[in-house]
């Protein structure tokens, strides 16, 4: 297929400047040329889409997912679904993602079950990533399998326990053996004010992983454990809900990511009108889950003044977001302090950059033709990144 979308904007998130009047040719899934628009381009034998007043848009990188997993005010109970009803979820996660511009998640935990193709027990979303690789129809995934905590931190058949720092090391040597593309620590334990683990014992249980170049990320919302986790050498801080100005500035230092999730208390906010559940609706909730929410944005605004890495990442499935919910995160990062071309990056190149996948939110000729085309200008208005018209073929 020779496809040449005409005359439309470009927003590559490399700063705030639209590109106007450019046009992207797409042979056979392949950018061929990607530029101001050029009337020597011999369209005898392309298909000539009218992209006029749409803005072409990289592809964007969910950095915190859960493909496996459906979503909504309900999110807890739906981890234990039976196995073929996850799968389920994966497939209309995979439309939703596809539809809205998501072309790859970073997942970041799944239950340990054994896929209906595989003969072993793993985190599903492996077996989902297998399931998927090679196909147009579906997101690129990269997949941590599941969730390493400390005893008494998360229901006990959702996770892979550790009692000490010998069973953390055991445990991140299990889930390399399932073939993990990252590894995803859960540094909240018993205790909020005590990390689960010491900065040492961290330390020696990535040694497996950074030999082998996988990259490890932490789950912190508290700053104890967060405080540990970037001690102990991890690449990225998730949700990171309690950073303050020395972390981030240490973080900062080492590069090491954060992926906020603000979209996820954002929804947490709307449930409290449109449900009657306690969690969400009682006063008293309402109140604690507003401060978190504050304690949030602080933590983002701290880290971005500090220089630290920022991607996007809707908690979907894990969390209360749906998987065609990115826009959400980005309205939220903007509203945080970030300027709408650095929340745009945050969704695209910087998530690609965490993920080491250099083809993920950029486009450039030679490479995939991984985007899609909105109304309006993302680099000043992310709202425009709900207004899809297509997505490229």
């Amino acid at each position: 297929m020779r496809l040449l979308y005409r005359n439309a904007a470009y927003a590559d998130a490399a700063g705030p400047e639209l590109h106007r009047d450019w046009s992207v040719l797409v042979v056979d899934g392949v950018i061929e040329y990607l530029g101001p628009d050029d009337s020597s381009l011999d369209t005898a034998l392309l298909k000539v889409i009218d992209a006029g007043g749409t803005t072409i848009v990289p592809s964007m990188v969910d950095a915190h997912s859960h493909v496996t997993l459906p979503g909504g005010s309900h999110w807890i109970d739906r981890i234990s679904d039976p196995t073929e009803e996850l799968l389920e979820a994966a497939e209309h996660n995979g439309d939703l993602m596809m539809q809205s511009g998501t072309r790859w998640a970073r997942d970041v935990g799944s239950p340990r079950r054994r896929h209906p193709a595989e003969g072993h027990e793993r985190g599903l979303a492996l077996g989902v990533r297998d399931q998927w690789a090679g196909r147009r129809d579906r997101p690129y995934v990269r997949a941590a399998g599941t969730w390493i905590t400390k005893e008494a931190s998360l229901p006990r058949d959702l996770a892979i326990e550790a009692a000490d720092g010998d069973g953390l090391a055991e445990a991140v040597l299990g889930q390399l053996a399932d073939g993990a593309d990252l590894i995803k620590l859960y540094m909240d334990g018993p205790d909020a004010d005590t990390s689960p683990w010491e900065p040492h014992e961290v330390e020696r249980a990535l040694r497996p992983a950074e030999e082998r170049d996988v990259a490890v990320t932490a789950h912190a919302t508290n700053l104890a454990g967060a405080r540990a986790a970037v001690a102990g050498g991890v690449d990225c801080i998730e949700h990171g809900t309690q950073l303050d100005a020395d972390l981030a500035t240490e973080m900062a230092a080492n590069g090491i990511f954060v992926v906020p999730t603000l979209g996820v208390m954002a929804s947490w906010d709307t449930f409290a009108t449109t449900t009657s559940l306690e969690r969400f609706a009682a006063p008293e909730n309402r109140k604690r889950l507003a401060e978190r929410q504050e304690q949030s944005v602080e933590s983002v605004g701290i880290a971005h003044k500090a220089g630290v890495p920022i991607a996007a990442g809707t908690d979907f499935g894990g969390g209360s977001l749906r998987a065609n919910q990115m826009p959400w995160e980005v309205e939220q990062l903007e509203a945080a302090g970030m300027e709408p071309w650095e929340a745009l990056a945050a969704a695209t190149w910087r998530g690609g950059e965490l993920l080491r996948e250099p083809d993920a939110g950029r486009l450039y000729v030679g490479g995939p033709a991984d985007f899609f085309l909105v109304h309006g200008d993302p680099l000043s208005d992310p709202s425009a990144l709900w207004r899809v018209w297509r997505t490229s073929d």
